[in-house]
């Protein structure tokens, strides 16, 4: 049985500084190619944290698997913010297209509670909430009963 480490790293910008190389040095394994390796496969994710999980076998043989970063990420992300609104419920810091909330929630579906996409994007629009972000110009609050009426499901 080998060791696994998961850690989150800056999509494409891993280095053998912490918090990789303390965790992989004492598993005898060449971390600038574990390192390379990560930033191959988080390119498409610059400027994101990223979950990775590195697995290395008895005989000193590593995988890398990258998960998807977390919702607030991706949604600051198509909103092109850096960080969310300190007042969430009076500063609004951008706005999310319902579009890319269905594209989130799609991308996310195996990590969501939800069953459906209907309710997937309920979860990414939620995030919208803490994030200070509005979705289609309108109050993430006043698009859950729009949802819930039928009104996006040309886009479900």
């Amino acid at each position: 049985m080998g060791e696994v480490v998961e850690v989150l790293v800056a999509g494409g910008k891993a280095t053998a500084g912490p918090p990789l190389g303390p965790a992989l040095g004492p598993l005898g394994i060449n971390v600038k190619a574990v390192v390379d390796e990560i930033n191959k496969k988080t390119a498409e994710f610059n400027g994101m944290q990223v979950p990775v999980t590195v697995e290395v076998d008895d005989k000193k043989n590593f995988t890398v698997s990258v998960g998807i970063p977390p919702t607030t990420a991706l949604v600051m992300k198509e909103c092109g913010i850096a960080k969310g609104s300190a007042e969430p419920n009076t500063q609004i810091v951008g706005d999310l297209p319902f579009e890319a909330a269905v594209r989130i929630a799609r991308m996310k579906a195996d990590d969501m509670l939800s069953y459906e996409t209907r309710t997937a994007v309920k979860e990414v629009v939620g995030t919208c909430v803490s994030l200070g972000v509005t979705v289609d110009g309108k109050r993430p609050k006043e698009v859950f009963p729009l949802i819930d009426a039928g009104e996006y499901d040309s886009f479900l």
